[in-house]
């Protein structure tokens, strides 16, 4: 089955800013549930933003107020705007959206 495609990540200090995209497929009946996880190693995976199929989002606590995530139904592409990095947010994220899941895509923050 096909997966989502993640891009976005990579490496910005402290205070910075990344956009994480996550595409998925043509498919008329995808269901537009988005997640975004994270995990690093010796922790648990972490599920840090969420948004059902309607509503608005809903932030895991250690993100609030700097995530914002949104979804493009036309082109089945969610985003993860994540601003004002912390070092601890360093981790590898994934996106769970179509009932596909992303290969994961790695940020890190120094700092």
């Amino acid at each position: 089955a096909q997966v989502l495609t993640e891009s976005g990540g990579g490496s910005v200090e402290a205070g910075g800013s990344l956009t994480l995209s996550c595409a998925a497929p043509p498919d008329r009946y995808c269901v537009k549930i988005v997640n975004w996880f994270r995990q690093s190693p010796g922790k648990d995976r972490e599920l840090v933003a969420r948004v059902l199929n309607s509503g608005p989002p809903a932030y895991a606590e250690s993100v609030k107020g700097r995530f914002n995530m949104s979804r493009d139904n036309g082109k089945n592409t969610a985003y993860l705007l994540m601003q004002n990095l912390k070092p601890d947010y360093t981790a590898t994220y994934v996106c769970n959206y179509c009932s596909r899941w992303g290969q994961g895509i790695q940020v890190s923050v120094s700092s």
